[in-house]
């Protein structure tokens, strides 16, 4: 079969926000941007057997997003989600639910032998039972499939050991600026310089790219060409849920069309910054963005 899915496994859930609840998780953010830019993409995670579960595979339905989503004797996962006065989300993630549980069926076993292109994290390997899924998905994959580690730190909930295994299995990192002081320090980099760290993790891990996010200010891509930088497009934010998806969703949706880093770079920049400006992680993006 054609490897042609692109997914996004790990956890779907349901963010708990000052407005509402709304449908979120990192991975089934990410499936769904890539859905808008006409790729067939999967979400891939476990829900409860429960009406939040239901809610969520009718959802994707309505959205027309495709999804595997076992729904398993855990409930469904819910976050609450606060907002700073510049929008910046904090999350308290509640814990042993269904995407904590994500089983390793013969059905994802013949998605991942089709898949061109994954986006996986760290947050649902927080338990033994998705971690090994993640990883035997990974595993199943075609060689020269696309391997994205967005790293997603939440809470406590990572461990070097997670970190470092997703390193390995990844061709491109995605991090943020706080994210990869947190990573320099776990792995003993003696540098608090970012770019430093990206360097010395991508040379170390043998990695394509770094993706490095800096919030407002902008974002870099370390290659083997080099850096692109782009500074952030001042936006009136609503919030800010959900923008790294997008931003790695972007980027993959580029990469994989043919454009060059630089390209696929600007589309990624343009998309965030458009995400920022709705409440929400799964806006409808305008078809001016998702025009490949």
């Amino acid at each position: 079969m054609k490897n042609s899915y692109v997914v996004g496994i790990g956890e779907a859930l349901w963010d708990l926000l000052p407005e509402g609840r709304k449908i979120g998780g990192a991975p089934a953010n990410f499936a769904y941007h890539m859905s808008q830019f006409g790729y067939d993409a999967i979400a891939a995670s476990a829900v409860g057997k429960d009406p939040l579960g239901d809610e969520i595979r009718a959802a994707f339905t309505a959205m027309g997003l495709k999804f595997e989503l076992p729904q398993v004797d855990y409930p469904t996962g819910t976050v609450k989600v606060t907002l700073d006065a510049q929008g910046i989300p904090q999350y308290e993630i509640c814990t042993d639910v269904a995407w904590d549980n994500i089983p390793f069926t013969e059905s994802l076993r013949g998605i991942a032998a089709s898949t061109r292109c994954i986006c996986f994290g760290s947050l649902a390997q927080r338990s033994a039972v998705s971690r090994a899924t993640i990883h035997r998905f990974l595993e199943t994959m075609p060689q020269d499939a696309l391997k994205v580690y967005d790293i997603n730190l939440r809470q406590q909930f990572y461990s070097r050991k997670v970190v470092e295994n997703s390193m390995k299995a990844c061709d491109i990192l995605k991090i943020n600026d706080e994210e990869i002081l947190t990573v320099a320090h776990l792995f003993g980099l003696e540098t608090t310089d970012m770019k430093e760290a990206c360097l010395a993790l991508r040379e170390q891990y043998a990695l394509k790219m770094i993706i490095l996010t800096c919030g407002s200010f902008g974002s870099y891509v370390f290659y083997d060409k080099g850096i692109s930088f782009l500074y952030t497009p001042h936006v009136k934010v609503a919030d800010t849920v959900g923008a790294g998806d997008s931003f790695t969703a972007g980027f993959c949706a580029s990469l994989l069309h043919g454009h060059s880093v630089p390209e696929a770079h600007a589309r990624a920049v343009a998309v965030s910054a458009f995400v920022c400006s709705c409440h929400g992680a799964m806006p409808r993006l305008p078809e001016e963005l998702t025009h490949l």
